[in-house]
């Protein structure tokens, strides 16, 4: 069960919102969508057919790594907000980048819906690690480790 309604990508500010994978104010990105559900977040992307990889009707390894990239990044900035007690929907959501992404890619992704779901390894100083699997047909189908860095606001 959800513990928002507000998606972790929509409580970022406008001046970090255009991302391809996650911002909310590009019109022409993924747009995904991440919540809580109660250790863990989870997001549900459902790829148009076009992100097919070399073979038909399986997802491009690119996406797979976007989407894992995404994910991590706002998981880890919902789980920094979480440790200090502020709510997501009171203020700007701080942002992160990446600074390392490490991703298995155990399966072939067929192209329809995708689930991730992440959690936090490790939060220190303005680090923060996370754990990502992305799961299609029930089975998990590539796993990533991502090390998050916060970045400042500008101005």
């Amino acid at each position: 069960m959800r513990e928002q309604s507000t998606a972790f990508q929509d409580c970022y500010p406008d001046d970090y919102a255009h991302c391809y994978g996650c911002g909310h104010l590009n019109e022409q990105g993924l747009r995904i969508k991440s919540y809580w559900d109660g250790e863990e977040s989870i997001c549900q992307y459902d790829p148009p057919k076009k992100y097919t990889g070399g073979f038909p009707d399986y997802l491009y390894g690119g996406l797979i790594a976007s989407l894992i990239d995404c994910h991590s990044a706002a998981t880890a900035s919902a789980a920094r907000c979480r440790a200090a007690g502020i709510d997501l929907e009171a203020q700007a959501l701080p942002r992160h980048v990446t600074a390392a992404l490490k991703i298995d890619y155990l399966k072939p992704t067929p192209v329809e819906t995708v689930t991730l779901k992440s959690r936090v390894l490790e939060i220190t100083g303005k680090k923060v690690v996370v754990e990502t699997t992305l799961s299609a047909g029930g089975m998990v189908r590539a796993k990533g480790e991502a090390v998050m860095v916060l970045i400042e606001r500008n101005g």
